[in-house]
C-alpha cells in the first residue's frame, strides 16, 4: 500500500477536461484526434487561461496503454504540439486504470518535496486509437503469468463482487439508469469541460455518452456481456466457494463505455502559487494506491478508507464522492461500505453513461468532483477507481472557499 498525507500544502489552481467521446467501430467522433493532441488541447487551454507555460517546472501525465501513438512519451510530445517552451519537462506514469491518479500523488509528492514548484498533471486515453490490450500485457496473454497474478477481466471481477455482496441484475440495471439520468440531467453543469476544435470547428463540446431514452425493460432485455468469459475458470479455481454464486450479471450497460479523453491539474506549491500569480481553487489532501487479491474487485474501497485517514476524514465528511464505475457492483459496493449517502455519489452520472478513459478516468473524477463542489458550495470531495490485477486507488480533495 502507498499513501500520502503532504506535509506542506499542495494547491490546485486549474482543473479542465476534454469531452469524453464514444468509442465506435466506425470510428467515434474523436477518433481522429491522437493522443497527444487531445492532451495538447488543454495544455493550450491552460494558457488561454492565464498559465505561463514558463513556470511549469514538470508535467506528469497517466496512460493505461502506452504504446503505439500513447507510448514514447506522449506527455513530452503534447507539450511540443502544444507549443510550449522547448525546455518542458514532461512524462508519463502507468498503473492501467489508476494511472491519472497517480500522476496526481507524484505532482504532489514534487511540490512538497521541493522538487517542483508548478507542475501540471492528468491523463490522457485514445481508445479509438489505441485499443485497450493494444500493447499486448503478459499478465493476460501468458498463461503462466495470468495463472501466478490471477489474472481475471474486470468484467468477471465485477460479477464476483455483485454475486458476493448480494447485487441483482435489477439492481445493477438500476444503477446504470440513475447514472444515464444524472449525467442527461447534468450536461449543462460541466463548467471545466474544454471543447475539442479542429481550426474554428468545434468537434466536440459535451460528454456524448448520456442518454435520456432508456428504460429498466430495455436494460433488463439486455444479455449477459461476461457469462463465456474465459477467465472465469481462473476465478473459480482462486475462489473455489465461487461455484454457487449466479454469473452473468453485468450487461453492455452496466460496464463503463469505452471512450477518448483527457483532463489535466495544475498544481503548485506556496511558492510555485506566488509565481502563478492566480488564486487556488483546491488542496490536494492525499492519495492512497493500494491493491488486493485478484480477481477482487474491493480495492477502491481499500483504498478511500486509506485516503480519508490520511486526510483526518470520515466518509461522511465528503460532500461529493466520484467514484469510477468500473462496473456497477463496484460503485454499489463502495457506497455500501463505505456508508455513504447515494444522493453524494456520483451526482452528475459516472462511466456506465458517459465513458471511461482508462488512464485518464481518475483525473476526469477530479476534474468532475471540483465542478460539483464549486456548483453546491462543497468543501471535500473522494474519488476512488479501481485497475486490473487488483489495483484501487483514491483521492481527498479540499475545495478552498
Amino acid at each position: 500500500m502507498s499513501r500520502s498525507a503532504f506535509p506542506r500544502q499542495v494547491l490546485i489552481h486549474d482543473a479542465i477536461r476534454s469531452p469524453k467521446a464514444r468509442v465506435r467501430k466506425s470510428g467515434g467522433t474523436l477518433a481522429d484526434v491522437p493522443a497527444h493532441a487531445l492532451l495538447g488541447h488543454l495544455l493550450t487551454a491552460l494558457v488561454e487561461r492565464g498559465l505561463s507555460a514558463d513556470v511549469v517546472d514538470d508535467i506528469v501525465i497517466g496512460v493505461s496503454t502506452a504504446t503505439l501513438e500513447q507510448g514514447g512519451n506522449v506527455a513530452r510530445a503534447a507539450a511540443l504540439w502544444a507549443g510550449w517552451p522547448d525546455e518542458t519537462s514532461a512524462g508519463v506514469v502507468s498503473r492501467l486504470c489508476c494511472s491519472s491518479v497517480e500522476a496526481i500523488g507524484v505532482g504532489a509528492a514534487k511540490a512538497t518535496a521541493a522538487l517542483a514548484d508548478v507542475v501540471v498533471v492528468g491523463g490522457v486515453e485514445s481508445m479509438s486509437r489505441v485499443p485497450m490490450f493494444a500493447d499486448r500485457p503478459a499478465f493476460a496473454l501468458d498463461p503462466e503469468l495470468a495463472e501466478r497474478t490471477g489474472y481475471v477481466s474486470l468484467g468477471v471481477a465485477a460479477d464476483l463482487i455483485a454475486a458476493e455482496n448480494g447485487f441483482s441484475r435489477a439492481e445493477l440495471d438500476a444503477a446504470a439508469l440513475q447514472s444515464h439520468q444524472r449525467a442527461y440531467a447534468a450536461r449543462s453543469l460541466s463548467a471545466s469541460i474544454v471543447p475539442i476544435r479542429s481550426g474554428d470547428d468545434v468537434v466536440l463540446d459535451a460528454d456524448e455518452g448520456p442518454r435520456d431514452d432508456l428504460g429498466l425493460e430495455a436494460l433488463a432485455s439486455l444479455p449477459p456481456l461476461f457469462a463465456e468469459d474465459p477467465t472465469w475458470e481462473r476465478a473459480l479455481r482462486r475462489l473455489p466457494g465461487a461455484r454457487q454464486l449466479e454469473v452473468g450479471l453485468h450487461t453492455a450497460a452496466t460496464a463503463p463505455q469505452l471512450a477518448d479523453g483527457a483532463a489535466v491539474l495544475v498544481l503548485a506549491s506556496e511558492r510555485g502559487g506566488a509565481e502563478l500569480g492566480t488564486e487556488p481553487v483546491a488542496e490536494v489532501l492525499s492519495v492512497a494506491q493500494v491493491a488486493v487479491r485478484s480477481p477482487r474487485l474491493n480495492a477502491p474501497v481499500v483504498a478511500a478508507r486509506a485516503a480519508l485517514a490520511e486526510a483526518g476524514l470520515e466518509p461522511g465528511d465528503c460532500d461529493v464522492v466520484e467514484a469510477n464505475e468500473s462496473f456497477a457492483a463496484s460503485t454499489l459496493l463502495l457506497t455500501r461500505e463505505l456508508g455513504l449517502d447515494p444522493a453524494r455519489v456520483n451526482p452528475r452520472g459516472g462511466a456506465m453513461a458517459t465513458g471511461h478513459p482508462l488512464g485518464a478516468g481518475g483525473a476526469v473524477l477530479a476534474v468532475s468532483a471540483l465542478d460539483h463542489l464549486r456548483h453546491i458550495d462543497g468543501e471535500h470531495a473522494l474519488i476512488a477507481i479501481p485497475a486490473a490485477l487488483g489495483l484501487g486507488a483514491a483521492a481527498v480533495l479540499r475545495r478552498l472557499r
